[in-house]
């Protein structure tokens, strides 16, 4: 059984890896703040002082941290897995950042004779717990089959969509769709609460109709009971929007669907709410529409 190195252990990443111990892989964890790894140590994995030591101890390295930066700090700074990577072993950053960043990431690893996928996930915190995330990744079709047992131990849906970054772009598409689709829930919502209906029996009634969605299920059920709290960050979201925005301006394609959502969850960001999850998108929404929704 191959041996699993995984860098970051944060919302998603501490779900995620357990999940790789609970599947028996031998793995060994690294964490900025090491109190992370706590959970993982106890359950059985190793700890580890830096991610190049995790690739030392590993035949496989799962990177998820948050931003571009961050994964280039990880993979090939000072520190990074690249140093303690041998030729003939795989990194894997499921992380959602610049698919151009991916590919300079891909194309220094294999100059040390280390393969790259990119494969971000979709699912939130829920997902990355209970093993039913949906993976899209990007890279060589025979490091991604190596590495599909790894895979399938973290999510339920797993997909290889092309080259490296292609998986980036992939997730980029997702997020586009993720955003609008919470915008227009939150919007249908407040919508119906001004014209006075019932919203439990709205939100059941189109919920299993042609706008049934994951978001209108699961997100809109959490707004009804006032729940704003993370699955997934705003704060992290705007990043992503960040990323679309960029990669859109690279192949010239005018988003603006997209635009405007970006603006609305700026206005959290100015509101202080980067911290809660994306359905707090209803408060931006509740403040044009001048009443609350629950």
């Amino acid at each position: 059984m191959k041996k699993i190195g995984f860098i970051g252990l944060g919302l998603m990443g501490s779900g995620m890896s357990m999940n790789l111990v609970k599947a028996g892989f031998p793995v060994t964890v690294w964490n900025r703040t090491a109190s992370k790894m706590e959970p993982l140590l106890e359950a059985g994995a190793k700890g580890a002082g830096s991610p190049k030591e995790v690739a030392e101890n590993s035949d496989i390295v799962v990177s998820i941290v948050t931003d571009s930066q961050d994964v280039e700090e990880v993979i090939l700074g000072p520190e990074g897995a690249i140093h303690g990577a041998r030729s003939g072993s795989v990194v894997i950053d499921m992380s959602t950042i610049s698919p151009s960043v991916t590919r300079r990431i891909a194309e220094e690893l294999g100059k040390k004779g280390v393969g790259m996928l990119d494969a971000p996930v979709s699912g939130g915190a829920i997902g990355a717990r209970d093993g039913t995330l949906s993976i899209m990744v990007g890279g060589e079709d025979e490091t991604f089959q190596e590495c599909l047992p790894i895979f399938e131990a973290m999510g339920r849906t797993v997909t290889h969509v092309g080259g490296n970054g292609m998986g980036q772009t992939v997730k980029l598409v997702n997020q586009i769709l993720v955003g609008t689709t919470m915008l227009g829930v939150a919007e249908a919502l407040m919508f119906a609460k001004k014209s006075g209906v019932d919203l439990e029996k709205c939100h059941a009634a189109v919920s299993g109709g042609a706008a049934g969605s994951w978001q209108l299920t699961n997100n809109g059920a959490r707004l009804l009971k006032g729940d704003h709290e993370p699955g997934f960050k705003v704060k992290d979201y705007l990043k992503d929007l960040r990323l679309i925005m960029e990669a859109a301006a690279d192949v010239n394609m005018p988003l603006v669907g997209t635009s405007v959502v970006h603006q609305m969850f700026r206005s959290l960001e100015a509101a202080g709410l980067t911290q809660k999850g994306t359905q707090a998108v209803i408060l931006a929404v509740e403040k044009l529409a001048g009443e609350k929704l629950v």
